[in-house]
């Protein structure tokens, strides 16, 4: 591990997700008790719980949210629909500042129905953000634009590149748009390192990187594909290489663990946890 082994686990981030049989109070106690100082939050469960009572619960605990996920969906043709996801936009914007984080992630959206104009939703996308992101600026709150795996570029995400979601990021200013680098996502692009370094900026330019979640990929994926993300360490990704990249760009900021996965869900959160701070020790430091 470079550096102070305890530093780089002190930024150690859980996504909800991962342990989604814990109900909001669980992980938050779950996460002091392990030592683990941070979250990061969905959307619907927060809601149910209450955003306010959710800050609270979280402040109180002495953990910060790291990031809020999700916005987006913004690739919609119909008037009436882009309306909609635009308010629904702002309203995760609106819930992100509340629950005193910086960062909302955005998965951005599949094609329309019957569509197969992947450049026009992309446009989509950019118009969106044009209006999303003095919003969300305003509020203290950068919008993390997350390229997806090429697998969701028909019903989830436009976006499958670190390249195509720079592309679409550096014609804001880095204060409202910045990216999510998810190591699920992008391990088999051979291009990465290099994009990775562009998001870090160069002579004065800022930095893109908004968001660093893990997970491993492991085969076979299973049904739907949606549920197959790795438990850190069990698959083909060199998690470590991406840790260091980020570094290498300028990132410091938390190192969130996001894993969807049945077989977790149905295990002990708290055996769940200690595992990941274990393979977070062994495969990220």
């Amino acid at each position: 591990m470079s550096g102070d082994p305890s530093a780089l686990l002190g930024r150690l981030s859980l996504n909800q997700e991962t342990v989604r049989q814990w109900s909001l109070p669980e992980l938050a106690d779950g996460c002091a008790r392990a030592g683990v100082r941070g979250v990061g939050l969905w959307r619907a469960p927060v809601q149910e719980y209450g955003v306010r009572a959710a800050a609270r619960l979280v402040r109180d605990a002495g953990l910060r949210v790291t990031s809020l996920c999700r916005g987006g969906f913004l690739t919609a043709t119909d008037p009436g629909e882009r309306a909609a996801a635009l308010d629904d936009n702002r309203a995760a914007v609106d819930e992100a500042a509340a629950l005193g984080t910086d960062t909302l992630v955005l998965v951005s959206g599949g094609l329309p129905a019957g569509s197969r104009d992947l450049a026009g939703a992309r446009e989509r996308i950019a118009d969106a953000l044009g209006e999303l992101g003095p919003y969300a600026a305003d509020r203290g709150v950068r919008l993390a634009l997350e390229p997806l795996h090429p697998m969701y570029a028909a019903d989830r995400c436009v976006v499958s590149t670190l390249a195509q979601a720079l592309d679409l990021a550096e014609r804001f200013p880095a204060a409202q748009v910045g990216v999510a680098i998810d190591t699920y996502h992008l391990w088999w692009d051979d291009t990465v390192g290099a994009q990775i370094a562009r998001a870090g900026g160069a002579g004065g330019t800022p930095s893109r990187i908004a968001a660093f979640q893990l997970a491993d990929w492991v085969t076979p994926l299973p049904a739907g594909a949606l549920l197959g993300r790795g438990q850190l360490g069990d698959g083909s990704v060199d998690l470590r290489w991406f840790r260091r990249r980020v570094e290498a760009a300028g990132y410091r900021g938390p190192i969130e663990v996001e894993i969807f996965q049945p077989a977790l869900w149905a295990r002990d959160g708290a055996e769940v946890l200690a595992e990941i701070v274990d393979r977070f020790r062994t495969h990220v430091g």
